[in-house]
């Protein structure tokens, strides 16, 4: 039995099928930035949602294609804040034949623990998943003690402080400050959990593009990217490489996926404060997360 589950983010659509015992069967990741200018209108830009249409027949067809036979749709804060989202709903329901659940912010912080914590024994975390639109602080051990969903995400925040390319360090402190103030009073009762040793888990694009563009990586590779360490001196670095830049130039970093470019900038500066605000030093960045924690929820339990 193959399974699978869709991700209906902000800025990326994901899609991951896996067999029963829990083997990669396929995964697909299309950037088409769904929730772009949703902060300022409170509406999809309706090319951005033809485009996220079109991504969802192509996953239709791979659903098909592999034999999928339970399929878990969520979509995350662009959906949960668009007035038109339930239309957007209705559409995506009749080209998959499965009603997306649009979720909260405080069950996505669960999957995202659930995802990221795999493989990592049962020692106290604090993990950090920085979408589009918000981002979720996540502290538990086996399981999730403590969450805060804070609605700034990488695409929101370029919408609101970093539009244009190339930027400037004005423009860079205004908006660290802006998220430095929306985290600092969001997150009275986040901390580090002892034994830390100043170490937080990043989950999700942002981070994994920052551990990608940090090492140097020739073309993105999930399995060296995955449980790299990105301090915060690395984002200081490479926020201060993608200021002066331009959206082409930024597109061209071998490493990154150029249609994460327009955003690429303030995920950076979302992840430094994040990281500054709960006191870590750096963060464990893990490919899995959100997404896989959902589509493991589709398998049997008794295994």
């Amino acid at each position: 039995m193959n399974v699978a589950a869709i991700d209906i983010g902000t800025n990326s659509m994901r899609l991951l099928v896996l067999s029963s015992d829990r083997v990669e069967v396929c995964r697909m990741t299309r950037v088409t930035g769904l929730g772009t200018g949703v902060d300022v209108t409170g509406r999809f830009d309706q090319g951005r949602v033809a485009a996220t249409l079109c991504v969802m027949e192509e996953f239709a067809d791979v659903l098909a294609a592999t034999g999928v036979e339970s399929t878990a749709v969520v979509a995350t804060s662009a959906t949960r804040d668009a007035i038109d989202g339930p239309s957007f709903v209705a559409s995506v329901t009749s080209i998959l034949g499965v009603e997306p659940r649009v979720i909260s912010g405080i069950e996505e912080a669960g999957l995202a623990f659930t995802g990221a914590t795999s493989g990592m024994g049962d020692g106290s975390t604090l993990v950090i998943d920085i979408g589009g639109g918000s981002t979720e602080f996540i502290v538990g051990s086996t399981s999730v003690e403590a969450s805060v969903s804070v609605d700034i995400g990488s695409v929101r925040l370029t919408d609101r402080w970093l539009p244009e390319r190339p930027s400037t360090s004005e423009r860079i402190d205004a908006a660290t400050e802006a998220v430095g103030a929306m985290f600092a009073g969001a997150l009275r009762d986040i901390h580090l959990p002892p034994g830390s040793d100043g170490r937080a888990v990043g989950v999700a694009g942002t981070f994994t593009s920052l551990a990608a563009i940090a090492a140097g990586l020739g073309s993105y590779d999930r399995s060296v990217v995955d449980r790299m360490e990105v301090t915060v001196d690395d984002v200081t670095s490479i926020i201060e490489r993608l200021t002066p830049m331009s959206l082409d130039e930024t597109a061209a970093i071998p490493s990154l996926h150029p249609a994460r470019a327009p955003v690429m900038l303030a995920g950076a500066v979302v992840a430094s404060c994040a990281l500054r605000a709960v006191g870590a030093d750096r963060a464990l960045v893990r490919e899995s997360d959100l997404l896989d924690a959902l589509a493991w929820s589709l398998l049997p339990t008794d295994r």
